[in-house]
């Protein structure tokens, strides 16, 4: 005959009322997991966002310059690349033949925030060609 507490089933488990507490610590690490995971996500979703916000900014301002040098309207070519790109060009100043402009494209949404991110690109003439 067994006596109690030697052996058995459930011995040296600790007390009957801490049973089922490892699935709660488990439980609440895997949301932790979870919920890291999801931020780790919208700061990757971040980045990417701002990477193609940059894009278009260059290939705008690129796309401006160009056009002035053509004898065209840069500002009106800066925001049709912007656009092919899926940006909006919020600012465009085109000086001599420097285009400076300005995009936006939408960024990620996160707990039901949205937040759109911006980039800002030169492109001209190289002013120290002209001066040597």
């Amino acid at each position: 005959m067994r006596r109690a507490g030697q052996g058995g089933r459930g011995a040296g488990r600790g007390h009957p009322e801490e049973r089922g507490a490892i699935t709660v610590l488990a439980l609440a690490l895997l949301g932790l997991l979870l919920l890291l995971t999801a931020a780790f996500g919208v700061v990757e979703a971040m980045f990417a966002a701002h990477r193609r916000a940059q894009s278009a900014a260059d290939l705008s301002a690129l796309a401006g310059a160009q056009a002035i040098q053509r004898g065209r309207d840069g500002c009106a070519a800066a925001s049709a690349i912007a656009g092919a790109n899926g940006a909006l060009l919020d600012q465009c100043r085109a000086d001599g033949g420097d285009v400076v402009v300005t995009v936006r494209v939408a960024g990620p949404a996160w707990l039901g925030a949205h937040g759109d991110l911006s980039a800002q690109a030169r492109a001209g003439p190289d002013s120290s060609a002209a001066a040597g």
